[in-house]
């Protein structure tokens, strides 16, 4: 058995683990999405522009929450892009149209529409690759980058839920604008779309003092639109067990310049405003806040 002591700060070719000096809270941050490790190999393979290659990364999600270890609580980074293997989907979530072998039966509208857990497309639906690649190769890449990140991830969740009786993670992400914005100039986008698979993947009194704590630090806020969470929510988030997920999406135009995929002019402050957010995330889940499902 994994024991809170057992935690201490690695890294792996798949991830990277922050720890902080005091382990104080229940929360386990993580970003499966902000992996920037593009191979030459992996270049090579691709038929698209570096740059658009990166349009599906949560780009610099890493660097806007890099401060949470500050507040007792650990995260966990992900090395590999997600147009490389995809963290936030399952393992047998193969696309027979780019891997060779993959079985038909079975499919979800993700891995039709190209976003299986090994990508066919990014951003915009974007071909990765001109033909398929081996199911050999596939199950290396699970291997190497899927597996040990998710048995990292279990691990965190297991030794803070060891340590308080309950585990919180926060699975933190970053979202194309166009999938928030609005038509209407009268309409604000959210600017943070909280996921908990509508109530099912963590108690409602959590996630309402989530969305609190990013009220409060300035930031609008939506919940399950567009994002609801993916696999990572589902697969982690056992609230009836006291084992909470929640996935948070920010809106990249605060603090990206998307064409670019480089930081913005906003992302010092919105930075700031993220770190006022966690900061409160990281403290919650005291004796008195009914975590447990209703």
């Amino acid at each position: 058995m994994v024991t809170y002591m057992d935690i201490r700060p690695q890294t792996t070719t798949a991830y990277r683990i922050l720890t902080p000096k005091a382990w104080e809270s229940a929360v386990v941050f993580a970003s499966p999405h902000s992996g920037r490790d593009y191979s030459n190999t992996f270049k090579g393979q691709s038929i698209l522009d570096p740059l658009i290659l990166r349009s599906s990364e949560d780009a610099f999600v890493d660097q806007l929450i890099d401060y949470v270890t500050d507040f007792g609580a650990p995260l966990l980074l992900a090395h590999a892009p997600r147009a490389f293997v995809d963290l936030n989907r399952a393992a047998d979530e193969l696309d027979p149209a780019i891997v060779n072998g993959a079985q038909t039966r079975g499919q979800n509208p993700r891995i039709s529409s190209g976003l299986g857990v090994i990508p066919r497309v990014v951003a915009n639906g974007r071909p990765i690759y001109r033909g398929k690649i081996p199911m050999q190769e596939a199950k290396d890449r699970l291997n190497t980058y899927w597996h040990p990140y998710h048995k990292a991830l279990l691990t965190l969740l297991e030794a803070a839920k060891l340590r308080h009786g309950y585990s919180v993670l926060i699975d933190v992400h970053s979202m194309p604008h166009d999938a928030v914005s609005s038509p209407s100039k009268l309409v604000k986008a959210p600017e943070i779309v909280i996921g908990d698979r509508h109530g099912s993947s963590a108690s409602r009194a959590l996630v309402e003092e989530v969305e609190a704590c990013f009220a409060n630090a300035g930031l609008r806020t939506a919940r399950n639109t567009p994002f609801a969470g993916a696999f990572i929510t589902q697969q982690y988030g056992r609230p009836s067990t006291n084992q909470h997920a929640i996935q948070i999406e920010i809106d990249r135009a605060i603090y990206l310049n998307e064409a670019q995929v480089a930081p913005s002019e906003q992302f010092a402050e919105t930075r700031d405003k993220l770190k006022q957010a966690f900061k409160s995330v990281a403290r919650l889940g005291a004796p008195e806040l009914p975590l447990a499902a209703e």
